[in-house]
């Protein structure tokens, strides 16, 4: 038994690849086809297994401007050839759920997201008045949108990663989607024995992407007038530096594992400004024994129990968010119970759930 494994893109270990790591260890034969992959950018475990990547990936520019093919995705997508292939699984947050399954085969999708600026977050990465030719844009992501919705059907089930996306897939593709949260590596990422003393800076992880909001995790911590590390890269690098100025941010992109994991472990708390689909970096944080503090909104209301290991800010921006921040200093979280809440989230419980959606299909 042989499976097709379609995956967005391949030019970075963010949580899309760890779900995908995971998931390839669960189904037979594994095939990878994705529209762009960058050898050497994502882990050995994804490296070790075929890879096919699509036309686009000959294109010029298609290692760092990517993104300016996206009218070309689901072209891109449509033309993987399948056949011979017995199962089909899609780990999508674009286009790559519309893949097309041969006649008579199974498709799984594990949906990250509907895409994200196709819907409710276009202007966050298109704001009026600083993305040039935005009217172009808008046309492109409306067709987008148009396909996205026609390819519903194409998957026979889907699964979602939080209670937040199995309620955008009902609503923007009329689709039912059981949730199965991803894999969180709580065994790694767990406190220091003995404890390490918590530092009184504010930690915030992710790709520095316009949805993640570390704008206003940075004027939040120069509210508070808190030292503020804040870890990723991604095409934000730039206008976040500049914001940061004179203020006491510190932006590293090139962090280890383990490096991380001291951040969490040292932390005053973990800041998550902007609605994500899930929250992997809470959970690592609470895995480290970090309260979280974060926008409620999304994935996060899947793992945050307000009052009991985080706080949970009612409003959008920094005001609300550095509020959210004085009220986690006055909690006195029980760290012990802090990890205790990040264990359901490890990677038993994900692959038991994914086998369990592949059902007779694996038989």
């Amino acid at each position: 038994m042989r499976t097709a494994v379609v995956h967005d893109w391949l030019n970075g270990m963010r949580g899309g690849e760890k779900v995908l790591e995971a998931i390839l260890p669960l189904v037979p034969e594994p095939t990878i086809f994705t529209l762009f992959h960058r050898p050497g950018s994502v882990s050995a475990e994804i490296e070790r297994h075929p890879i096919r990547a699509s036309w686009l990936n000959r294109l010029p520019f298609a290692r760092r401007g990517y993104r300016h093919y996206l009218p070309l995705f689901p072209a891109a997508v449509e033309s993987f050839d399948l056949s011979g292939f017995d199962l089909v699984v899609s780990s999508s947050h674009c286009v790559a759920k519309g893949a097309i399954a041969p006649r008579g085969v199974p498709h799984l999708c594990y949906c990250h997201t509907p895409v994200r600026y196709a819907y409710e977050q276009f202007d966050l990465y298109f704001p009026p008045g600083r993305t040039r030719l935005r009217a172009l844009k808008a046309a492109a992501i409306a067709r987008l949108r148009r396909w996205d919705v026609a390819t519903a059907n194409r998957p026979d089930r889907y699964l979602a990663n939080s209670s937040a996306v199995a309620a955008r897939i009902a609503k923007h593709y009329g689709r039912e989607a059981a949730v199965c949260p991803p894999p969180v590596d709580v065994d790694f990422f767990r406190p220091a024995d003995p404890p390490e003393a918590r530092e009184d800076f504010l930690l915030a992880v992710g790709a520095l992407v316009p949805y993640k909001r570390f704008d206003v995790a940075i004027d939040a911590a120069r509210a508070l007038r808190r030292r503020l590390v804040l870890v990723g890269g991604g095409p934000e690098r730039g206008r976040l530096a500049a914001l940061a100025e004179g203020g006491r941010v510190e932006l590293r992109s090139a962090v280890s594992r383990e490096e991380l994991r001291r951040l969490y472990r040292t932390c005053a708390a973990f800041m998550q400004p902007g609605e994500e689909d899930f929250g992997i970096a809470a959970v690592e944080a609470l895995a480290c024994g970090a309260p979280v503090v974060a926008l409620g909104r999304g994935g996060v209301r899947d793992i945050v129990r307000p009052g009991e290991n985080g706080v949970l800010a009612g409003e959008d921006g920094a005001a609300a968010l550095a509020d959210a921040v004085r009220e986690a200093d006055r909690a006195g979280f029980d760290y012990t119970r802090l990890r205790s809440t990040a264990l359901p989230f490890r990677g038993e419980r994900f692959a038991a759930a994914f086998r369990g959606a592949l059902g007779e299909w694996l038989r």
